[in-house]
């Protein structure tokens, strides 16, 4: 096979789409196994043509990747877990790690118990877990967050766990997510096999936190994939300018390990074979010190698969050896379909790999052979990924290939010299702090740029987000690809091309400029309540004149920022969290600076203090109410039904949720939190219900709900803040039953996106950000 082959190109194609769509449908992947290879057979019996034969093999890998997810689907089911999690149940459990544990920032953080905690996330399996008397045992995929004590695990560590139990989005490559309600802690370290790598790993980082500046930062993250030094504003900087993919260890980094082992074998004599095991040994045992992320994995896979091509004799090119890498991973793994960091290490690969030659060609036209060759490196690899970057960041880095063009030199340089100084560390220290100083100069360099790049007009232009804003940066992609290399003679195509360009970026215009405009001048002018579309977590505007009441700020700043940008708020009169859950607090971020007072509930809760320590920075007066309390600013007025904290039942967390009844603009309102059945009973033994316009559903419409409530409210509408696709089964039908027996309409956030409400002399309408399902509508 030659770099141009292309005969695996369609199989790898069609088990990344196989795998993409079967691990969001798991019930789909018998059929589709038998069906693909009803297809596989029928090619190969019916016609030997090679074009008949390409498909069976593309089939044929379709059928791997369907029987993988069948396959798996045993060991990522239990029945014990979905019904704790169906009933918020605690369970005990012993995962082991199968990544390093990220340390979460922002308001994650406010879930550490304390200052010498840690708040973490890492990916595991689950081992064992005693969930109401049942002990369940496996290798169940799991993702954990909680707070750690001390010294971090490490990947292939067991740990500990008191958890509650949700059950994972379709898709996602966890079955479960745990929350760990204390502390989790270490039961045994990893096997030899991977603990020989974390004693290097924590030397290098402590050698490391000796170097100043953002080289010191950014240094651990080139050599060994090590990010926990990088500050928030360097990741930042390093994101806008589209540098990124340098702040850990990319597929580039196997290359440079392989190449090295190579050539020194070759320097030294060393027979080919030999040669070639050597850097099978040191590709893997640079896997294991880098931790195996999904780039990694990749890049170790396909180059151990050119390894053993050039073992045979046979050495093959990049492109059949990446799309070979793609099936053999997605057939291990089928859920690193779904995985944004395996996408844009196989397009940034295959970008360099078909785009790098063609591009030099092109841009030979306007500029040096030189300076084009090493500009088409960067622009190769920035236009193969910016579909998928569109996807995670509705934004186009403006100086993107600049900064790397830029950045591309000193790269190599510092990944090397890092890499020397961390492996020579434990017998060499004096050699391995020159080389990490020499190697400090270029990642002080990446970082410089990083800075300077991010802090340039423009850096970033905005772009439509979603499913629209991916396609169209596709045409526009494809359309300026066909322009600069269709040639001067091909007339037709340069002109088509430029058709598309044309209409690309007019459709580019009228969806992310004009029509958000137009859409937020078609809100009520005297609009009263506005249900942010901010996915699964809540954040409702309560509003009357110039007066404007925040009720939680959804999991998200970003979605956060965009809701209060489009109702045209720049500053809020009071922020009230109903409690410190992440699906509620996580956007608070969007808003410090910019909030005049707090309202938060009278049951203490220590995850709440760092961000409440963080609002009143932000010049915001803090109150704490409790049932019985009212306040009012300008037209707004608020009475607190719940919690009281002499009721047991108000325990910190979702049963003391702050739920209120406020009045604005006509219309009256009632917010529930995530007050569960028991709560919601202990609320009625303690509060009247008054009737109400709205009603904020409890807990995204969960079935843990007193019907009486809703029943003694007897409002018209009953808002549901809700992610599509949640996983949890929000809303419950049971829930949409009882709004329906009392005359409420049922209005959803992940069907009607914004949900605006307002009082005219015709009662209570209804504006929504998209059209209802079926054409009904409401007011």
């Amino acid at each position: 096979m030659t770099g141009r082959d292309l005969r695996l190109v369609a199989p790898a194609c069609v088990a990344w789409a196989v795998g993409w769509v079967l691990t969001l449908v798991t019930e789909w992947s018998l059929m589709a196994a038998i069906a693909l290879s009803v297809v596989a057979i029928a090619s190969i019996v019916l016609s030997r043509r090679r074009a008949v034969a390409a498909v069976a093999v593309a089939a044929s890998a379709g059928v791997l990747v369907a029987v993988a997810v069948c396959a798996a689907l045993p060991g990522r089911e239990s029945d014990a877990l979905d019904e704790a999690a169906e009933v918020g149940g605690v369970v005990e459990a012993t995962v082991e790690l199968t990544q390093n544990p990220r340390v979460v920032t922002g308001a994650f953080g406010l879930w550490a118990d304390d200052a010498e905690s840690t708040r973490v996330r890492f990916d595991a399996v689950l081992r064992e877990a005693e969930v109401a008397g049942v002990t369940v045992r496996g290798a169940i995929p799991v993702q954990v967050v909680g707070a750690v004590d001390g010294a971090l695990p490490v990947i292939g560590s067991r740990v500990t766990a008191t958890a509650t139990v949700r059950v994972s989005e379709p898709g996602d490559s966890s079955a479960y997510r745990l929350f760990a309600s204390e502390s989790i802690a270490l039961v045994a370290p990893p096997p030899g096999f991977l603990g020989w790598a974390d004693p290097l790993r924590s030397g290098f980082r402590e050698l490391t936190a000796t170097l100043p500046g953002g080289g010191g930062e950014l240094l651990p993250g080139l050599a060994i994939g090590d990010t926990s030094r990088v500050s928030t504003e360097l990741d930042d900087a390093m994101k806008v300018s589209s540098l990124s993919h340098l702040t850990a260890v990319s597929g580039a980094n196997c290359a440079i390990v392989v190449a090295a082992v190579m050539l020194l074998g070759a320097a030294a004599r060393v027979p080919r074979g030999v040669r070639i095991a050597l850097a099978a040994v040191a590709l893997l045992g640079f896997v294991v010190l880098v931790t195996p992320e999904a780039s990694v994995v990749r890049a170790g896979v396909m180059a151990l698969i050119v390894l053993v091509s050039l073992a045979r004799g046979r050495p093959g090119g990049g492109l059949p050896a990446l799309a070979l890498a793609v099936v053999v991973l997605l057939v291990l793994d089928p859920w690193m379909s779904r995985d944004y960091g395996f996408a844009l290490s196989v397009l940034a690969t295959a970008g360099l790999l078909v785009l790098t030659s063609p591009l030099s060609r092109a841009l030979e036209r306007w500029m040096p052979s030189s300076l084009a060759r090493v500009l088409a490196i960067p622009l190769a690899a920035q236009l193969a990924c910016q579909p998928v970057l569109i996807l995670l960041e509705p934004s186009l880095p403006l100086y993107g290939v600049a900064a790397n063009l830029l950045a591309a030199p000193a790269a190599p340089v510092g990944t090397v010299l890092g890499l020397v100084a961390c492996l020579v560390l434990p017998v060499l220290p004096g050699v391995a702090y020159a080389a990490a100083q020499i190697a400090w100069a270029p990642a002080s360099w990446i970082a410089a740029i990083a800075h300077t790049a991010a802090a340039l007009p423009g850096a970033r232009v905005p772009w439509m987000d979603g499913l629209v804003g991916f396609l169209v940066i596709i045409i526009v992609t494809l359309a300026a690809l066909g322009v600069a290399l269709a040639g001067r003679r091909r007339v037709l195509v340069r002109g088509v091309a430029i058709a598309v360009v044309v209409v690309a970026i007019g459709s580019y215009v009228g969806a992310a400029l004009i029509t958000p405009r137009l859409r937020t001048a078609s809100l009520p002018a005297e609009w009263s309540m506005a249900a942010c579309d901010i996915g699964q977590g809540d954040a409702v505007v309560v509003r009357s004149g110039d007066v404007h009441v925040l009720v939680d700020s959804g999991p998200d700043p970003d979605a956060l920022s965009r809701c209060l940008d489009q109702l045209g708020i720049d500053r809020l009169d009071v922020f009230v969290i109903s409690h410190f859950d992440l699906d509620h607090i996580g956007g608070t971020d969007a808003i410090v600076g910019r909030v005049d007072a707090v309202v938060t509930g009278g049951v203490p809760d220590p995850r709440g203090s760092d961000l409440l320590e963080q609002l009143a920075d932000g010049g915001a007066d803090i109150h704490e109410v409790v049932a019985g309390d009212h306040g009012r600013i300008g037209g707004v007025s608020w009475s607190v039904l719940w919690p009281d904290p002499k009721d047991p039942a108000a325990e910190a967390g979702n049963d003391a949720s702050v739920s209120m009844v406020m009045d604005a603009g006509g219309v009256r309102s009632l917010f529930l939190g995530d007050l569960g059945e028991d709560s919601q009973r202990a609320l009625l033994a303690t509060s009247a219900v008054p009737d109400v316009d709205v009603v904020k559903v409890a807990h995204h419409g969960s079935a843990d709900q007193l019907a009486e409530v809703y029943q003694d409210a007897r409002a018209e509408v009953g808002i549901i803040s809700v992610g599509a696709d949640n996983g949890y089964g929000h809303p419950a039908e049971s829930i949409l039953q009882t709004l329906s027996d009392t005359g409420a309409h049922a209005l959803r956030t992940d069907q009607l996106g914004l949900i605006v409400l307002a009082r005219s002399d015709d009662g209570l309408s209804a504006w929504f950000e998209r059209s209802p399902p079926g054409g009904d509508a409401f007011g």
